[in-house]
Parts: structure tokens; sequence; C-alpha cells
């Protein structure tokens, strides 16, 4: 056993007062590593995801972009988005998608860095380093900034569970498709591909 290593958690939360410009520097100077603020202003560091995560989070992401395309109703994100959410957090989902409208009232320096405002519709898949109390909470604050649909899709339990604005989370046991509703009208996930 080497005793100069020292065992880090797989997400680490710091308490570090940047300013919006210096958390954003932070983040396009480190590409490797995944970033987040807590609306207190807490640094969350994550690290990259393992391959299996990646490839489903692909395919989710992948789904969610050809159906976007296809309806021009709004814009599609992946993973690596950040977003400046109205109660103060910065959060990037697994995958996220905004409305047309909302968009373009953006302006284009907005538009480049971590846009301020909240999804519409936001999707987090939990990976083995994710704690599912902290996830579900993230799950909570979107929903509390303002998204009108979430969906935390969690393979190890085969499970999904749904958010909605001023509603109970509604849990689903190994569904095989979700529809996005009226938020996103005429999308299915086909889940085949992420259990």
């Amino acid at each position: 056993m080497n005793t100069n290593s020292i065992a880090l958690p797989a997400l680490l939360e710091l308490n570090i007062d940047l300013t919006d410009e210096q958390f954003f520097q932070l983040c396009q100077n480190n590409l490797d590593l995944r970033f987040e603020r807590t609306a207190t202003g807490a640094l969350i560091i994550m690290p990259p995801t393992g391959s299996e995560t990646g490839d489903r989070n692909a395919e989710l992401t992948y789904q969610l972009r050809s159906w976007s395309r296809q309806n021009r109703l709004g814009k599609s994100f992946d993973s690596s988005t950040g977003f400046k959410l109205p109660k103060g957090a910065e959060r990037s989902p697994d995958a996220s998608w905004v409305e047309i409208g909302r968009w373009n009232a953006l302006t284009p320096a907005e538009k480049e860095r971590f846009a301020p405002l909240c999804p519409d519709f936001v999707v987090e898949l939990i990976s083995p380093s994710d704690s599912t109390p902290k996830t579900r909470a993230k799950m909570k604050e979107y929903m509390d900034n303002g998204a009108k649909l979430g969906w935390l899709i969690n393979r190890q339990q085969q499970q999904v569970e749904i958010y909605r604005p001023n509603q109970e989370v509604e849990i689903l046991p190994s569904p095989q498709k979700l529809s996005g509703e009226d938020v996103l009208p005429g999308f299915v996930l086909d889940l085949a591909e992420i259990w």
C-alpha cells in the first residue's frame, strides 16, 4: 500500500468564492472535468463518466437531438452544456432541451456562455459514482427553477423517476419507452439501448 496516496471521493464539493467569470474560465481551462456550482456557491468537481455511462448518455442525447432536429421546436443539449439557473446554481444536466422562443430571446453573448435559464426539459442518468439523494435534490432544483419535465434514469435499479412542477415524483419500474408529454410533443425515448 502506498502511504503517500490520498483517497478522494468520486465527487468533490469545495467552498471557493468565484465570480461568474472566474467559474467560466475554470471550466474552459479544464475541459476534461465537469464542474457545477450550487446556489450557495459551492464548487462541485465531477470526474469523467465511465465508458458504459458515456455510451448510454450518447444514446440519450442522440434520440433527443434527432427528435429536436425534425421539429425545430427548440434546442437540445448534451452533458457538457452548463446553464445558470434563475436561483443562482450553475448546472449541467446529462441531456436537456430549451423551447425555441426562450432560446431565441437570449443574446449572442448569453448563448456563448452558460445560458441564464433553466432548460424546459432535463435528464440525469445516474452513473455508479453518482449519489442518488444528491441527484434527486438536483432534479428538485431544476423543477424549482422552472423546468417543466425531468427524468432521473437509474440503470442499476431499472427505474425512472419523472419530475413535473408542483406534482409528486412518479416512479416507473423498467419502462421500455418514455413520453415527452406536452413539453416535447411527439418525443418518445426508447430505453432499450439505455438499459
